[in-house]
């Protein structure tokens, strides 16, 4: 087979600031042409034809921030049952952070996790490394070497780099390898014992709060230090208005610097841990209403420049104890684009505002070859229905775990495929494939 043509596509590439009706043509992993301009016609007898229907053709997500259980957890999550989960989700690129057992600090472990990756073959997965040996925040890890060896970038995951000057470090002798330092953005004495956000709801529900001044103030130290160094620095999961405040005044001034935000920051606030619901406990926490409007303004004007799942599988023993007890995080794999495309309903966000923060973005920040419908890109795609209603139910999830905040809840909007180097790794109807030189429905 020469190679397939996608047609009556609505394409989606932020990278061109395109939407528009279309075609788009893959050979061998890779794009070779799309646009409006496209004729079908011309295409030879021996191409395979998939007719979207009018639906959504987009680049494949991409997932900067996942925690997997391998090694060392393989209850919570395999890479195998989170390559199944991403795929389910739209994505074909995700990054795992360091923050397994053992920590991924050498180029052994790092080249164990893509060694993985690669057998289970589903979707493409890189990963991070650690920024300090062990995530402990005292010393450096061998920030050269395991960039020569594919790591993405270095972060202590949800450990914050406290350590002003070992940061300092870090980001100065980043930039002899254009290396990213991703922060985990917290003043950790300040969130002492803290489960939630502090404020009304904390007090009234008797739980110790974290100030959202302890994120600003961690943000506004690195920008200092960024200042000093010129290191690219990412500050991960962003939550309020004033770290939105901050990270714009950065980037006017003209300093590399980025983030990202995930789902539930701007779906959700704080009232969704009323009654004690663990599933929404998250760090760092839900914040108020204000700053989860100030953040969806943030993805719609650039200053936030990415969208993450901030996937963390948990088990049911570790999530169903009290709320001080409990583990924090959510899975959000198969949710990312769903609970995105609830903005993009809602008017917050337009469709090509979404897509670049969920693909073009996050391309562009880790230096990969997609995120784009553009010739030449890896055939990475995502065919998806915007309007089909539905009921999101964890019980079906692909993830071995189910916390999710946003079970039971309606949404509008469904992936029907994702292909990865021009091969379908997930097809909602699980139909059989189209056949050469036939018409087949997306």
């Amino acid at each position: 087979m020469t190679g397939t043509v996608y047609k009556n596509a609505r394409l989606l590439d932020p990278e061109n600031s395109m939407d528009a009706t279309g075609a788009l043509l893959v050979k061998d992993g890779y794009i070779v042409d799309s646009g409006p301009h496209v004729f079908v016609d011309a295409v030879q007898d021996d191409w395979e034809v998939v007719d979207c229907g009018g639906k959504c053709l987009a680049p494949g997500l991409i997932d900067m921030r996942v925690t997997t259980g391998e090694p060392g957890n393989e209850h919570l999550e395999t890479l195998a049952t989170v390559s199944q989960a991403a795929a389910a989700g739209g994505v074909t690129n995700m990054v795992c952070l360091p923050n397994t057992y053992p920590v991924v600090d050498d180029v052994a472990l790092l080249e164990f996790v893509e060694r993985r990756a690669a057998e289970v073959g589903l979707i493409s997965v890189h990963s991070y490394a650690a920024a300090t040996k062990g995530t402990r925040g005292e010393e450096m890890s061998e920030v050269g070497l395991l960039h020569e060896a594919g790591a993405l970038g270095f972060t202590d995951g949800s450990k914050a780099i406290s350590n002003a000057m070992v940061m300092r470090r870090l980001l100065s002798y980043a930039t002899v390898f254009d290396a990213l330092i991703i922060q985990h953005p917290e003043v950790r004495e300040l969130v002492g014992s803290g489960v939630m956000s502090e404020g009304e709801t904390a007090t009234r529900l008797g739980l110790t709060g974290i100030p959202a001044a302890a994120e600003v103030m961690m943000i506004e130290r690195d920008i200092r230090l960024v200042e000093i160094t010129h290191g690219r620095y990412h500050a991960s999961r962003v939550t309020t208005a004033q770290s939105v405040e901050a990270i714009a005044e950065a980037k006017a001034a003209g300093l590399p610097v980025t983030c990202d935000t995930a789902p539930h920051y701007f779906a959700l606030n704080e009232g969704a841990v009323n009654d004690y619901r663990t599933f929404a406990k998250v760090s760092p926490p839900l914040r108020t209403e204000e700053d989860r409007r100030a953040v969806l303004a943030g993805i719609a004007d650039g200053t936030i420049d990415a969208i993450a799942s901030d996937h963390t599988p948990r088990d049911q023993d570790s999530k169903r104890l009290p709320f001080d007890q409990a583990a924090h995080g959510v899975v959000g794999l198969e949710t990312m684009l769903t609970i995105t495309l609830e903005a993009v309903h809602n008017g917050g966000l337009t469709m090509l505002d979404a897509i670049a923060a969920l693909t073009q973005r996050p391309a562009r920040i880790l230096g990969l070859n997609a995120g784009t419908l553009a010739k030449g890109a890896a055939a990475d795609l995502l065919i998806f229905d915007p309007d089909i209603a539905s009921q999101i139910d964890a019980a079906k999830f692909q993830s071995k775990c189910k916390n999710s905040p946003f079970d039971g809840k309606p949404i509008q909007g469904r992936v029907l495929k994702t292909i990865r180097r021009g091969k379908t790794v997930f097809n909602h109807n699980a139909e059989e494939g189209p056949h050469p030189g036939r018409s087949a429905h997306a």
